[in-house]
């Protein structure tokens, strides 16, 4: 569980980096025996992998923050976006109900959106109002470009003018119609009412000191700006997080009590809550552990409410990704039962398409190809995932089963276009020049005929690549094993290295060939997951030019065409030329998407899981103090 801007999921496959929270599930929702018993006072203990918790709490956060433990098992705790997705289920659609704000209305063929506030209320007794969303609006057209939600030419570039009509109704005038799903699940999704309190510059500012909520493109946003970097300082200041008055203004249903970067924080329901439900357990506490394989000891000695077991310490999956014994049905706290999770994402490594030697090799498609068809997704999914994983073959979800599924996609049992045959993918190397020079791959043809090696190929280049994936996490590590050795099979030899998934972010900010941070190739976080800031499975997040979760600067200019045409048409044709494009394009180097088997305590009640791994502890609850 992982990226979430770099939607890392908590698979069993790619992982864990994600608070190994109760979120995420997909038909084998299996709920827990409903109990008339709820004890008060009660306590339910999560799980984070050192190094994998959250790490940023301000909403409008740079690429470095952009994962699910910062917002879905952090922030979306305490201040909610302005719609949630979802919810105690295994929906992937818009929560109305648990948002705060209505349905937002279109008008004017799809140009104009009113949005109305639920009048929610701040835990300072302030009132959740459309100044909350203005503020946020202006703060979003000042630092547009470090929001990790910013996508160039979208919203806030496709918003002509902006205005509270009412105390609680916002109007956007958008440039041109648009489709009202995507823009809904996709634009507006990014938004968040902000309180006055943060409208600030300096500690001890009195709530809207700081001008950004009045201020305007005059002055170039000059006191948004000040609010923002005085923002982003307390989001870096991490041992500040249970303290800072700022971040105790909150309206979700929670607010943080004690905070370590390493992993440890809990939470204590918020009492001025205006949503429903109100949380039953008296504490949410995510507890540090060194590995998966740590968890899985936390869960036999009754130490945890829920977590993930690893697919190795299961027998192989059955129907609907889950065993046939359970191994934790007797435990010092009463025993778990265990519930299948998968979700709404894909499963990738980036290809940095900027390496100074290797990025031309990237650019030609028929070697992306021939990479497809060394990558065997099928025998990780039986080897390491155990039945435990599925293949991703396209930038759109395969899992679960939606609309959203193109025909190419369907190709070869649903492999795809490229399904693994090392054969043709040495015949097709072969065909452009590289020949297996003393067991290491090597273009023998320069140029740009259609039998070399492509341009900026020099003779004689050796296809060594390297991959860094993130550590503690044995499957992916054993992916990247397979990898090695189906690469292998052409004569391209690859080094893998092993980073913390945090450590890891810190590499996914586009590069120039000029910068020497650009010398990796391959960067395997995990998988992508369609939870904010799209939920739209369409492609302006990862591969739309320029756009900063597009890390390894793939480019391409039918790819952006048509991410266009699906923001302003809801027609499903429309989506599956895009679908079908990055099926048959390999933007990235598709990677195995895991499900988690999730063991949850007997005593821990209404627990639901849901593919877009948004959690909601306000429904759980216990049938003993230690859930």
């Amino acid at each position: 569980m992982f990226e979430r801007r770099r939607k890392l999921s908590v698979a069993a496959v790619a992982a864990v980096a994600v608070a190994l929270l109760a979120a995420g599930c997909g038909s084998s929702n299996t709920s827990s025996k409903p109990s008339t018993v709820t004890v008060k006072d009660a306590v339910a203990t999560l799980a984070n992998i050192t190094g994998t918790g959250a790490n940023c709490i301000f909403p409008m956060e740079t690429t470095n923050c952009y994962s699910v433990a910062n917002y879905e098992d952090f922030g979306y705790l305490m201040v909610r976006p302005l719609y949630m997705f979802g919810g105690n289920n295994d929906s992937i659609t818009v929560n109305y109900p648990l948002s705060p704000a209505d349905a937002p209305v279109y008008t004017d063929g799809g140009k104009t959106v009113t949005i109305t506030l639920k009048p929610w209320k701040w835990s300072d007794g302030q009132t959740v109002d459309a100044s909350d969303l203005i503020f946020f609006l202006n703060m979003l057209e000042a630092e547009k470009a470090n929001y990790a939600g910013y996508t160039v030419g979208l919203l806030p570039d496709n918003i002509a003018s902006y205005k509270a009509t009412g105390p609680q109704t916002v109007v956007l005038h958008l440039t041109q119609a648009y489709s009202s799903i995507w823009y809904t699940y996709n634009q507006l999704a990014i938004l968040y009412p902000a309180p006055q309190a943060w409208d600030v510059s300096h500690a001890g500012a009195a709530p809207g000191s700081g001008g950004c909520l009045t201020d305007s493109a005059a002055d170039h946003w000059a006191k948004c700006i000040a609010v923002w970097n005085y923002l982003n300082s307390q989001n870096k200041a991490t041992s500040t997080y249970a303290t800072n008055p700022l971040w105790k203004v909150v309206d979700g249903p929670f607010k943080l009590t004690s905070y370590n970067v390493d992993g440890n924080y809990t939470f204590v329901p918020n009492p001025t809550y205006s949503g429903s439900p109100k949380p039953s357990i008296s504490e949410l506490k995510f507890v540090e552990y060194t590995s998966d394989t740590a968890i899985y000891t936390g869960l036999k000695t009754g130490a945890l409410s829920e977590g993930p077991v690893p697919s190795t310490d299961l027998q192989p999956a059955g129907k609907d990704f889950l065993p046939a014994v359970n191994p934790l049905a007797s435990t010092p706290n009463g025993g778990y039962w265990l519930q299948a999770q998968y979700e709404f994402g894909i499963g990738y490594a980036y290809i940095n398409f900027n390496n100074p030697t290797y990025g031309p090799v990237f650019r030609q498609l028929y070697f992306r190809q021939a990479m497809a068809e060394l990558d065997d997704q099928a025998g990780m999914n039986s080897s390491v995932g155990r039945g435990y994983s599925v293949s991703t073959v396209a930038g759109v979800p395969s899992l679960p089963v939606s609309q959203w599924v193109s025909p190419v996609m369907k190709e070869n049992g649903g492999q795809g276009p490229y399904p693994y045959n090392p054969k043709k993918a040495e015949a097709l190397l072969a065909a452009h020049g590289w020949k297996d020079v003393g067991g290491v791959l090597t273009c023998e043809s320069a140029g740009t005929g259609t039998a070399d090696c492509g341009a900026g190929i020099p003779k004689g280049l050796q296809a060594k690549f390297s991959m860094l994936y993130s550590s503690g996490i044995s499957t992916q590590q054993d992916d990247v094993d397979i990898l090695k050795s189906g690469l292998a099979q052409a004569g391209i030899q690859l080094a893998a290295a092993g980073e913390t998934f945090d450590t890891l972010l810190a590499d996914t900010a586009p590069c120039t060939p000029k910068e020497s941070r650009c010398n990796w190739t391959f960067l395997y976080l995990g998988s992508w997951l369609f939870n904010g800031p799209g939920f739209e499975p369409t492609g302006e997040p990862l591969f739309q030019s320029g756009v900063a979760n597009n890390s390894g600067s793939y480019s391409n200019a039918t790819m952006n065409s048509l991410i266009a045409a699906t923001h302003t048409s809801s027609s499903l044709s429309t989506f599956y030329t895009y679908a079908n494009y990055t099926a048959e394009q390999e933007p990235s180097l598709w990677m195995p998407l895991g499900t988690t088997t999730f063991a949850n305590s007997n005593n821990l009640h209404n627990v639901t899981q849901n593919p877009l791994l948004l959690f909601y502890p306000e429904y759980w609850t216990c049938s003993a103090k230690d859930c």
